[in-house]
């Protein structure tokens, strides 16, 4: 790879993600000696000497969040003052990323200070996946290569027998990505209109475009309790839909989500692996893709100076 000595090391959130990157990239993960100490605090060591080096660290922002990101940040100030050259902050899942705006007076810009915190800590690059709000890397004054796991997505669905599909975004405000999913399988795009009347609350209204008959994807990047999607694949089934699947990059599903999958009127909700997934979580008509490879590919073309472009093609 690039000139400079590569280091891969791992944060607490996603150790097994972590293992296939090294895996894909054929290195060893750092030493890295983390402990908390009774009072709650996060130490951080680093084993060897990365002076000089060019270092990446996976660290993925799911729950506990706010205990993941301080970790990740204490890595990364450790890592610069044992004089590593570069630091990238590889987060796969990048967590504020839905408070990137002010809707209400005196609200915060929660992604904004992310960003400002990484830099402040030491990050030379940030490496994402489906940033919940693409604006958000204009928030940074460092490099950031938001990822896409659309091309996972189109690889899955390309091998199913679905009949007449059409992709379908949930809201308006995902229905570029969702028109760029329905572009790859060459297939129609359908728009669910719905409201949100309190925080993760969602009131589905209306079906913009055609399903009847037709086997359906609902694209998101993100899942949490999973009720507006349920909804959604409720009222696409009155519609007359067939077959409905759903592909959403982030599958945090929090509290029941997963047996409410299991009732859902969802085949499969197909998920990736940015934020690991409890053996209780796994239920039937859960499937997980790894994004291993994607990652261990980009870091790889970032260190050799190699363009990302084509990994999205």
């Amino acid at each position: 790879m690039g000139g400079k000595c590569l280091a891969l090391y791992s944060g607490t959130s996603n150790p097994e993600l972590a293992q296939e990157v090294a895996k894909y990239l054929g290195v060893e993960l750092g030493e890295i000696e983390i402990r908390r100490f009774s009072d709650g605090e996060i130490y951080a060591r680093i084993v060897k000497s990365v002076r000089g080096s060019e270092v990446y660290v996976i660290q993925s922002l799911g729950n506990p969040v706010n205990e993941f990101f301080m970790e990740l940040l204490i890595i990364i100030d450790a890592l610069r003052r044992a004089s590593a050259e570069e630091v990238t902050a590889v987060i796969p899942y990048f967590a504020y990323a839905r408070q990137d705006r002010k809707t209400k007076s005196r609200e915060p810009i929660s992604a904004k200070l992310i960003a400002n915190l990484l830099t402040i800590a030491g990050a030379s690059r940030v490496v994402t996946m489906d940033l919940h709000a693409g604006q958000i890397q204009g928030f940074f004054d460092i490099p950031v290569d938001n990822l896409s796991a659309l091309p996972l997505f189109t690889r899955y669905f390309q091998d199913l027998d679905l009949y007449n599909p059409v992709v379908v975004s949930p809201d308006i405000g995902g229905v570029a990505r969702a028109r760029s999913l329905a572009n790859r399988l060459h297939t129609p795009l359908a728009i669910i209109y719905k409201r949100r009347p309190a925080p993760e609350v969602a009131e589905v209204d209306e079906i913009i475009g055609d399903v009847k008959n037709r086997d359906v994807i609902i694209c998101d990047d993100i899942i949490t309790t999973g009720n507006t999607l349920f909804s959604a694949a409720r009222l696409l089934r009155e519609r007359g839909a067939r077959d409905i699947y759903s592909a959403v990059t982030h599958g945090i599903l929090v509290n029941n989500a997963p047996e409410e999958l299991q009732k859902s009127e969802l085949k499969e909700l197909v998920v990736t692996n940015t934020i690991p997934i409890g053996e209780d979580k796994k239920v039937p008509k859960l499937k997980i893709l790894s994004v291993g490879s994607l990652l261990g590919e980009a870091i790889k073309r970032i260190s050799n100076k190699d363009s990302l472009s084509s990994l999205f093609d």
